[in-house]
């Protein structure tokens, strides 16, 4: 079957999968209007203020740019989200009698299908009209603006189909839970770039990454109707060329794809036909860096959740992200303080709390194991010790570094010392807070972080620890603000020894005030953990 006759098919395909999925329930029914409707008000706020950017001077620099960023969307968005749109994922094709060539052209049509491509489809036509004056501009962008898109859907569908077994795995889905993180940075970046932009004065700071990217395809495509704009035909045709070039080429690499993925073995045939699997040493290189005894395996335990278990490891890159970002864009857009480094220790701090619902229902295997309050208590402490390999050097990089771009080394003690207190007094309303009010995390979805019913004591676990928290800091942050306010600054790195000590002594005492609870509620702790 030629590709003429099955692009009909998979496009009706797309479009009955849609509907039969929207006919599932009314709120996802009504999520999805509304999620239309929203992309198409912007899709046409974007094209009429592309439109009315016709004749300004930055115009070509700022459609450029525009370009190769959605382009650049493009490429990224299968890999975070490989399964939003089921009908394009070429693996659920392999048994089907269908020749790659044919397939490549039916899923190109099936792809042009949906709020994306006209999103797309909105942007570049307002980018052309943006730049093109005359006859001749408006002849090249008949060809340039489908073929922008294209470009844009096919890159999108070659990385799909080059890592299609790789995000359908556990790693893939990983990614896809970090999605959020990743737009949450990406986020922060652009508003650093846009104040920049404002203190340059304007796009023209923009030209010369907009000349580079005038060659790269997409982009180069609505580069060539501003050179035809221009009068630089010589430009635009070499322009164009790159564009078609770079379509041609990524049609290649996704046909390549289909055929691997139709033709060779993946990861667990290969490991089934080639006998039983190595089983992974206990005694391995984090073991041996780590205490004998239950210390030691409560540790590795709870670092292997951090590297292995998807909602731990997005709420930990996420809190070493976010705790990282704030203090570091703040010192490089100018307004910063050394003082906002302690937004590292107070991110990573919130991962002692719920600790027994991180185990979800294997918890009921730790709770055979406590029988008593010492149990309770070398259980909770091994816990707070396997996050302080990770967050007392996390958080002391932040500070140095801050310290660094702001060049207030003086204040570095101090800024460590309060760090280290909050640190400590987090770990304690953890350890409390993971006693009294233990709620279940669900794994049946990656946007759920709590078990229907639980909500209440999700908010009383967190906000009312993280309040206790900063009250706990009280005395450090007093002897600062002491110190300032006596003039005696010479003296502010005695925060650091006293803030290091009194973190320590609070996190010992509120695990030692955590374990009873633990050790006596056993049965109700097992009981909340394995809801949902």
């Amino acid at each position: 079957m030629g590709t003429r006759a099955l692009a009909p098919v998979f496009v009706r395909l797309k479009l009955s999968l849609l509907r039969n999925g929207l006919r599932q329930s009314s709120g996802r029914t009504a999520a999805y209007v509304v999620s239309v409707v929203f992309a198409l008000l912007i899709a046409a706020g974007q094209l009429l203020g592309l439109i009315l950017l016709r004749g300004n001077d930055g115009a070509a620099t700022l459609v450029v740019v525009l370009t190769a960023l959605v382009a650049l969307g493009w490429a990224m968005l299968p890999l975070f989200f490989p399964s939003g749109d089921e009908t394009l994922d070429p693996s659920r094709l392999v048994m089907l009698p269908l020749r790659p060539q044919s397939l490549i052209g039916a899923l190109l049509a099936a792809s042009l299908v949906g709020i994306g491509p006209l999103f797309t489809l909105c942007l570049v036509l307002g980018s052309a009209i943006a730049v093109g004056h005359g006859a001749g501009a408006v002849a090249v962008s008949v060809f340039a603006v489908p073929l922008a898109l294209l470009v844009c859907v096919a890159l999108s569908r070659a990385v799909a189909a080059a890592n299609i077994r790789l995000l359908t795995s556990r790693k893939g889905r990983d990614l896809a839970v970090l999605s959020g993180l990743v737009i949450a940075v990406g986020i922060q970046f652009v508003n650093f770039g846009v104040q920049r932009l404002n203190e340059a004065g304007g796009l023209s700071a923009l030209d010369p990454v907009a000349d580079v990217l005038r060659w790269v395809p997409p982009a180069s495509a609505i580069g060539a109707v501003d050179s035809v704009s221009e009068g630089a035909y010589g430009l635009a045709v070499p322009q164009l060329l790159l564009s078609l070039a770079a379509f041609a080429a990524l049609l290649y690499w996704w046909r390549r794809s289909l055929v691997k993925l139709m033709t060779a073995p993946d990861g667990s045939t290969i490991a089934a036909s080639s006998g039983p699997a190595r089983k992974e040493s206990a005694s391995g290189p984090l073991s041996r860096l780590l205490p004998a005894g239950r210390t030691g395996t409560v540790m590795q335990r709870s670092l292997r959740y951090v590297w292995r278990d998807p909602k731990t490891k997005a709420a930990w890159v996420t809190s070493l992200a976010v705790g990282l970002i704030v203090p570091l864009v703040n010192a490089l857009q100018g307004n910063g303080s050394i003082y906002l480094a302690c937004f590292a220790a107070g991110m990573l701090g919130v991962q002692m709390y719920n600790q027994f619902g991180q185990d979800t229902s294997a918890f009921w295997m730790v709770a055979l194991t406590i029988s008593s309050t010492r149990d309770a208590y070398l259980e909770l402490r091994a816990r707070a010790f396997a996050l302080l390999v990770i967050t007392l050097p996390y958080s002391a990089l932040v500070t140095i570094l801050t310290a660094g771009l702001l060049g207030d080394w003086q204040a570095l003690p101090e800024a460590l010392g309060l760090s280290f207190a909050l640190l400590g007094a987090m770990m304690a309303t953890g350890a409390v807070a993971s006693a009294r009010f233990p709620y279940s995390i669900p794994q049946d979805s990656a946007y759920k972080n709590v078990a229907p019913g639980q909500a209440g004591l999700a908010w009383i676990s967190i906000l009312g620890g993280m309040l206790g928290g900063a009250l706990l800091c009280a005395p450090v942050i007093g002897l600062s603000i002491a110190l300032h306010a006596s003039g005696a600054n010479g003296w502010t790195w005695l925060v650091l020894p006293v803030g290091t000590a009194y973190g320590t002594l609070i996190a010992w005492s509120g695990v030692r005030l955590a374990a009873p609870r633990t050790a006596s509620t056993l049965p109700e702790i097992l009981t909340a953990v394995s809801k949902g």
